[in-house]
Formats: C-alpha cells, sequence, structure tokens
C-alpha cells in the first residue's frame, strides 16, 4: 500500500493508540494485540474526546471521556451513533506504519 509514513510500530505500544497528523487531517493509530495495526480519526464526534486514549481490543476502540465504542476497521459507532472515518494503516517489513488519508469507509 503507497501512503504517508507516519512512525515506526515502537512507537506504540501493544493494545494502545498514538495520535498523528496525517496530511492534514488527526488519526488515531492503533497497535493491536493480534499484530495488526488500525487507524481512525482521532476525535470522537461526540464531544471531541481524544479516540487515540481510548481503550483498545482488537474490535473496538472505546472513547475515554464518554464511553461510546467505534468499530476499528469501518469506523462505526457500535450504539448506532455518528461514527469517524477508518484510513488503511499497514507496517512495512522494516516497521514502518503507513496511513492512506482516503477514508475506507
Amino acid at each position: 500500500m503507497t501512503g504517508h509514513l507516519i512512525g515506526h510500530l515502537d512507537e506504540i505500544p501493544v493494545g494502545e493508540g498514538r495520535a498523528y497528523a496525517v496530511d492534514g487531517a488527526q488519526v488515531a493509530v492503533y497497535r493491536l494485540r493480534d499484530g495488526t495495526v488500525r487507524a481512525l480519526a482521532a476525535v470522537c464526534p461526540h464531544l471531541g474526546g481524544p479516540l487515540a486514549d481510548g481503550l483498545a481490543d482488537n474490535h473496538v476502540v472505546v472513547c475515554p471521556l464518554h464511553g461510546r465504542a467505534f468499530d476499528l476497521i469501518t469506523g462505526r459507532e457500535t450504539g448506532g451513533g455518528p461514527g469517524v472515518c477508518a484510513y488503511d494503516a499497514t507496517v512495512d517489513a522494516d516497521g514502518a506504519i503507513r496511513v492512506a488519508v482516503r477514508s475506507v469507509t
């Protein structure tokens, strides 16, 4: 995949997320326990919560402010509320993380 080089996998602890500026967008990138990375818009649409600081498992991230959960693949809010953009994220063989700024949802 082509995309913006944003950093290295070692910069994100397993099970956590970090926020990056990618081509003018704020993107939260998560390093999941299964070894994959996922990327969503970094700001919760409810009240602007920092989604990179939310609790993530292999399926959802939970906003740290009010507990809204977002699917890490689609960006949809699990309760049916407004979702966030989901982005393609990959890790190169050398551990470099790339994010495509085009939305996948």
